[in-house]
């Protein structure tokens, strides 16, 4: 049996397409259940649904076979005993800093300056304005991170954007691009050791898939 871990939302409306052009379907009333672990029309692949940040835990300690994750979660939770052989297209946006209408970003970020930064990304923020020579105090937050600059907690913040609908409308402007950002395939190094005729073979079929069919990473916007 092999497990593939998926994270409900965008990756996984994104992933189904490519599982089903690689000849594993899932059963619509199955995807769009609250099950756990998901069965598909290949009897020897299952899945399992996950909160995003978990799915490189589960691959890497082997409760799951391989799983879908972002560049950015990966680069949060890092790529140890990892391995990455597919940039599946999918859920593509971008990690961008951003800050209220009319705040001088410029000014702020000028060496020796000094700003309050809310991410749920703090190591690839903290990575990022080292590199700038910005001083920065880093505050994690978890969700609605667009309130932070809104309401004083923080100058600036980090986070990932597609379309720039949700800071448009909280009255933020996106101020500098970090990097861009899509989904990854990503393997257990000990389950290619253990089952490599069976994962050689799906990690063919996904990659079959992706190179032949670009047009179905699309989707939604944030």
């Amino acid at each position: 049996m092999i497990t593939l871990a998926l994270s409900k939302g965008r990756i996984f409306d994104e992933t189904l397409p490519l599982l089903a052009a690689a000849g594993i379907s899932v059963d619509a009333i199955e995807a769009e259940s609250r099950k756990l672990i998901v069965p598909t029309g290949d009897p020897e692949v299952r899945l399992i649904i996950v909160r995003a940040s978990d799915v490189p835990t589960y691959v890497r300690y082997g409760a799951a076979d391989l799983g879908v994750a972002g560049r950015d979660v990966l680069l949060e939770s890092g790529t140890e005993g990892l391995y990455q052989p597919i940039d599946l297209g999918i859920a593509r946006c971008r990690l961008c800093v951003a800050a209220r209408d009319g705040f001088d970003y410029e000014q702020a970020v000028r060496r020796g300056a000094r700003m309050r930064v809310a991410t749920k990304y703090v190591d690839c923020a903290r990575q990022h304005f080292a590199e700038k020579g910005v001083h920065v105090d880093l505050i994690k937050l978890y969700g609605s991170m667009e309130l932070a600059p809104l309401v004083g907690l923080a100058d600036v913040i980090v986070d990932v954007v597609s379309s720039g609908g949700t800071l448009r409308a909280n009255r933020l402007v996106e101020v500098e691009e970090i990097m861009s950002i899509s989904a990854r395939l990503i393997v257990n190094q000990a389950s290619l050791k253990t089952q490599p005729e069976r994962m050689g073979a799906l990690l063919a079929a996904i990659d079959r898939a992706v190179t032949a069919a670009p047009s179905l990473a699309g989707g939604g916007a944030k």
